[in-house]
């Protein structure tokens, strides 16, 4: 029988009938959003915020990008959808776009849904072409929510679900602010990771192992960005043993970092990328994996036993073209990271000044993050690892307040902006976020 549902709100309605992700679903009160443009996001009481999170990191190019919109709408109008055995011109242009922008000997590209399947079949190739059954993954670290992609998560929202990790092995990549090795300069603190991998590689044998994932730039964990040497000590490492690299850049690809892929500022060459989010700002879902030649080549001959109804959805195929078109014609890229060098670490460097809760700034381009703190000495989190507090709980409200839109995670902020902020957009969003915090100043026990 239907329900007589016309007394609702809108809110009222979310919420008796929309289950919602990574949530207690009796204490949920999200915003209703009416519209967005660019860098602001409009709610049905037509409060705009302006968005300092791209969403969930993901609007690189901000909202409605003209061309991109135009694109999805031109493509509906022409092929709604077709089956992933069928080719069709968006796909093998998005394809190649992506390859063109990849590293030396990119061979094809596998499109899913999103990032957590990218790293679901990233793995699975890795296992078939190597043999091998075990892929080692780093704490602080997110690789999505399926069956094998949160099992390689190395954050807190793995433990509920950690009932299928066989295979999955954690290691400690290098975090000086925070650093598990004792170490005191970004020198040492490679050097020790390094060792400490490799004897992880030792220990579980090397001819068991098929992968290691790193996020190139960790992203939901908190912004880490590695110490120079590492990733390219990472790669050795992979080479020596025969272990296959996958480069998670789900959220740290297409711009994020002021680069096409983070890791191209690295200097690395990895054998699988698996990237979604930026590749077309979330538009219409899509994510993939770049796969080198040599594990392309693995499959010539023998079926790839793995794929998806939607893969290379036409719509989000047609959006990422028309969103690499964009970065590339309208210096997005250029733009993030000139943003990030001149605008966002300067102002944030100054706001560290300001107050005495902010341990550390960290980040590049516009992938920014503020850990939060108690005592700058002890480095007390403002909230303890795997959940919130009273403190973070304030600053978010206050950031509410200043009609701003923040990504926080434990005791962190981050600075995440769509790519396209325009250095008055984002001093704004600084002065917001510099008043909001404000109220975590009382919480500063430390000399």
């Amino acid at each position: 029988m239907a329900t007589d549902r016309s007394a609702l709100t809108s809110l009222e309605r979310e919420k008796a009938s929309v289950f919602h992700s990574w949530s207690a679903q009796g204490s949920i009160n999200p915003m209703m959003v009416k519209d967005a443009q660019g860098a602001y996001v409009t709610t049905e009481e037509d409060v705009t915020f302006l968005d300092f999170s791209s969403q969930l990191v993901n609007t690189n190019l901000g909202h409605q990008y003209p061309s991109v919109v135009r694109a999805i709408q031109e493509q509906a109008g022409t092929l709604a959808t077709i089956a992933p055995q069928h080719g069709y011109h968006a796909r093998y242009r998005a394809a190649e776009m992506i390859l063109d922008h990849s590293f030396d000997g990119a061979a094809k590209v596998f499109f899913t849904n999103g990032g957590t399947e990218a790293v679901e079949h990233a793995v699975r190739m890795a296992r078939l072409h190597t043999g091998r059954a075990k892929v080692l993954a780093t704490y602080r670290s997110y690789h999505g929510a399926t069956a094998a992609s949160i099992n390689l998560t190395g954050d807190p929202r793995r433990w509920p679900n950690d009932n299928g990790s066989a295979g999955v092995v954690h290691f400690f990549g290098p975090f000086l602010y925070r650093s598990v090795f004792n170490a005191s300069t970004e020198e040492e603190e490679c050097q020790r990771a390094l060792e400490s991998l490799e004897n992880t590689i030792a220990f579980e044998g090397p001819s068991t192992i098929a992968a290691v994932i790193l996020e190139t730039i960790p992203g939901t964990a908190g912004i880490m960005v590695p110490p120079k040497g590492y990733l390219q000590g990472v790669r050795e490492l992979c080479d020596r043993y025969g272990i296959v690299y996958i480069a998670d850049e789900v959220m740290c690809g297409f711009g994020r970092t002021g680069a096409w892929f983070a890791y191209h500022q690295h200097g690395v060459k990895p054998d699988l990328v698996t990237f979604a989010k930026g590749v077309n700002s979330g538009y219409v879902p899509l994510g993939g994996v770049v796969i080198s030649e040599a594990i392309s080549a693995t499959f010539n001959d023998r079926v790839y036993p793995g794929g998806l109804t939607y893969s290379g959805h036409p719509l989000a195929c047609a959006a990422a073209v028309a969103s690499i078109e964009a970065m590339e014609r309208d210096g997005i890229i250029e733009n993030a990271r000139r943003v990030g060098e001149e605008v966002l670490r300067p102002g944030l460097a100054t706001m560290a000044n300001a107050h005495r809760v902010i341990g550390d700034v960290r980040g590049l381009g516009v992938f920014f993050a503020l850990d939060l703190v108690s005592d700058r000495k002890t480095r007390e989190p403002l909230a303890p690892y795997g959940a919130s507090s009273p403190a973070m709980n304030e600053i978010l409200a206050a950031c509410r307040d200043e009609q701003l839109l923040i990504f926080a995670n434990f005791n962190r902020l981050h600075v995440v902006p769509p790519c396209t902020i325009t250095d008055d957009e984002a001093r704004d969003g600084l002065a917001r976020l510099d008043r909001a915090l404000r109220v975590a100043d009382r919480y500063y026990v430390g000399a």
